[in-house]
């Protein structure tokens, strides 16, 4: 594995904000760390970035024993703040003099990442005239920069209108193939989009982690949404009420545990001689699991 965290905990005064929390990394994969505000993403991303250091626990990497990680973290925090007035080229180039990156690898690596982030051509504009997307897809070549084996986003998309969401979503998923990459983010469909594993937290503990495959078998059971021509059986009323949710008097979604409630379910519509106009099973998104297992 990649990245080992163990038992980690972070507490300011009285508050503990991270609660014993343990997860791995694989390398060359891409993790969405989930939770409602104040759940502790934020303070868990600046342990692992180097930048705060838990009262307890330890985070390890592959084959790095003894090394100051920070020399192979890209980090672009929530609300990344440049020099304004300094251009692409020199905010980048003294960054790069800061990582002791040779003067002829800078020059080309600063061409190469600001091609990847779609700012070619921009690297002698002030800082100060870009809009909120290109800043951030700024802040994400300053996080590349010096190559590094993981990177970590914190919200890299929240702040961002629809394009540049969009912009922003498709640069993350082209650097999945070079690079680890850990991120926090409220907007699920993101995570969907683009994320191998889930990690989800809630009051600086561990709900659950895994793949987005095994997180939908184990907290999603099958369902399918029925629509008829005519008002639905009345039987159907007579189902536990957490199995059924009405939509209209000809719409509804019914939950099963497993196959033999399924042939239930077209028998009684059978019996019923129901006029179906619709009977499809309900792909669950990790909005509905992420409500389930954040209120479990």
């Amino acid at each position: 594995m990649f990245m080992q965290v163990e038992r980690l905990t972070k507490a300011y005064r009285n508050i503990t904000v991270v609660n014993n929390l343990s997860f791995n990394l694989d390398k060359g994969k891409c993790a969405a760390l989930l939770g409602p505000n104040g759940a502790g993403k934020t303070t868990t991303l600046h342990m692992i970035a180097g930048l705060t250091a838990p009262n307890k626990g330890k985070i390890s990497f592959e084959d790095k024993q003894h090394q100051d990680v920070r020399s192979f973290i890209g980090f672009l925090p929530q609300h990344p703040t440049f020099f304004n007035w300094m251009t692409p080229q020199q905010y980048l180039t003294f960054l790069g003099l800061l990582s002791n990156i040779s003067k002829n690898v800078l020059s080309q690596r600063i061409d190469e990442v600001l091609e990847t982030v779609g700012l070619k051509g921009k690297e002698k504009q002030k800082i100060a005239g870009f809009s909120g997307g290109m800043k951030q897809r700024f802040g994400l070549a300053q996080a590349l920069l010096h190559k590094p084996e993981l990177l970590i986003l914190d919200e890299p998309v929240s702040a961002l209108d629809p394009e540049g969401r969009k912009d922003v979503l498709m640069i993350i998923e082209t650097l999945k193939k070079d690079t680890t990459i850990l991120f926090s983010t409220h907007i699920l469909h993101d995570a969907e989009q683009i994320c191998d594993n889930i990690i989800m937290i809630k009051n600086g503990r561990m709900k659950w982690n895994g793949t987005k495959s095994s997180l939908r078998q184990e907290f999603t059971s099958p369902a399918f949404t029925i629509e008829t021509e005519e008002r639905l059986p009345a039987s159907l009323s007579s189902l536990p009420s957490e199995q059924v949710l009405f939509h209209s008097p000809y719409k509804a979604t019914v939950n099963v545990k497993d196959t033999s409630q399924q042939q239930q379910l077209l028998q009684l519509l059978v019996d019923q001689q129901a006029n179906l106009v619709l009977f499809e099973r309900k792909q669950h998104s990790l909005e509905d699991v992420y409500l389930e297992v954040m209120n479990k």
